[in-house]
């Protein structure tokens, strides 16, 4: 049995575009991964809204995801594969965060996975999808214009990271989107991301 950790924020929960909720349990994208990959994988899914890379929210505590991942690591252990998709929520006006800053949080959560006393799994870095124009209109407070901005960067530092880190590397925005609400993916944006991740999965843990 090969065992994923999906290790996300709300759109890994799966937060719904359309209202507060969460979509049902067979319209996320990480029980649709495991899914399309069949026996012999197990998904763990480890979202939770307004998770940041190393950011501690002075307004929700407990979303610093460098000071989860351990518990976490330990929890699930032993692991094939550690998928990271966050970056989203450090955009937020709070913190102030450049994506070059953004993206270096994932790389300590990648040091810290590396560090752990456990059989080293593979990593896969997600680009989290395109925060929407409009943002700063809707009903999340804590983003601004420029949360859209560095949101556009994504791609390219984060590949960075993959690259320096020697992790594995895939843009959710390439096949996902938000909705309505500028900043949740979309049923079908689920679908499409479990879509494309199945092969590049199987790709690197077979």
């Amino acid at each position: 049995m090969k065992h994923i950790l999906c290790f996300g924020d709300s759109n890994t929960h799966g937060s719904t575009t359309e209202f507060l909720g969460r979509y049902d349990y067979d319209d996320r994208w990480t029980i649709i991964l495991e899914k399309l990959l069949g026996d012999g994988y197990h998904v763990i899914e480890e979202g939770l809204g307004g998770r940041t890379t190393v950011f501690d929210d002075p307004f929700s505590p407990g979303k610093n995801g460098s000071a989860a991942i351990s518990s976490i690591l330990q929890t699930h252990k032993p692991l094939d594969l550690v998928i990271i998709m966050l970056g989203t929520n450090d955009t937020k006006q709070v913190y102030n965060a450049s994506v070059k800053s953004i993206a270096y949080g994932v790389e300590v959560i990648i040091e810290k996975i590396r560090k752990e006393d456990m059989p080293k799994p593979e990593i896969l870095i997600i680009s989290p999808i395109r925060i929407e124009a409009g943002i700063e209109h809707g009903r999340f407070e804590s983003y601004d214009i420029s949360s859209h901005a560095k949101s556009l960067e994504f791609p390219l530092w984060m590949k960075r990271t993959a690259e320096r880190t020697g992790s594995y590397f895939f843009d959710a925005s390439s096949v996902a989107h938000a909705g309505s609400d500028f900043l949740h993916m979309t049923k079908d944006s689920h679908k499409a991301l479990a879509e494309a991740l199945c092969p590049i999965v199987k790709g690197i843990i077979g």
